[in-house]
């Protein structure tokens, strides 16, 4: 059944000018054909077209679902842009798809990459929602600094992701369930001696994602699955 985006109800019941064009245009819906809606804070919604006009395609609500797919934890990630924007846009598209709140770009001592395109990376998130149907669409925050980000999070756990051969522990014996998650992901040249020490220093622990050196987008990755799987 077609999945569609609406980010606000209170404006009646229209799809948006490109969901419309795609259900009439493309899917080429009629009036009375079934749809199904989610808008992003949780609400997934079942719905048949009325009025099938490509700039602003009208529908019927039959039934609602509220904290549809509601998670017991919640999980931000605060990673390194790629160099290659492509790896970035990989992680946040699989992110979305496994289940993630917040998503924070930072910009760290090593990172080779200090400008993203927020719009860009927005479409990527409602896309991989739609195909992997999560009702809750994950924050993409601003890009902000490494010490600007320390500084302003306070979760209930924090963890620091990197490879360098300290006292680590690993992460899936860290995690509890039912908590706030959050983890910090270097850039490809990892978080610089610096960086670490002041994560420690604000509450932050430091963890292991398993044996191999990962890229990363995979690091990103790897966290999110590790978070997921412990919720089962």
């Amino acid at each position: 059944m077609a999945l569609f985006y609406i980010s606000n109800l209170v404006y009646g019941n229209v799809l948006p000018e490109e969901e419309s064009l795609h259900a009439v245009k493309v899917l080429r819906l009629k009036v009375g054909d079934a749809i199904e809606l989610l808008d992003g804070v949780g609400g997934f919604y079942r719905a048949k077209i009325t009025n099938p006009h490509p700039n602003h395609c009208g529908f019927e609500i039959t039934e609602t679902k509220t904290a549809f797919g509601k998670r017991d934890y919640k999980l931000h990630i605060a990673i390194a842009p790629t160099k290659n924007i492509e790896r970035l846009e990989w992680f946040i598209e699989k992110a979305t798809e496994i289940g993630i709140d917040e998503i924070t770009p930072i910009i760290c001592r090593y990172s080779e990459r200090k400008a993203i395109k927020a719009d860009r990376l927005e479409k990527i998130i409602i896309s991989a929602a739609k195909q992997s149907v999560k009702a809750y669409f994950p924050k993409l925050n601003p890009l902000c600094t490494f010490d600007e980000f320390i500084k302003n999070h306070q979760n209930s756990q924090k963890f620091i992701a990197h490879c360098y051969k300290d006292d680590k522990k690993v992460l899936q014996n860290e995690i509890q369930k039912s908590s706030d998650i959050l983890i910090l992901i270097g850039p490809e040249g990892d978080f610089s001696k610096d960086e670490i020490q002041m994560a420690i220093q604000s509450g932050f622990i430091q963890v292991s994602l398993g044996n191999s050196r990962l890229r990363t987008e995979t690091a990103g990755v790897v966290a999110c699955c590790t978070v997921a799987i412990m919720d089962l």
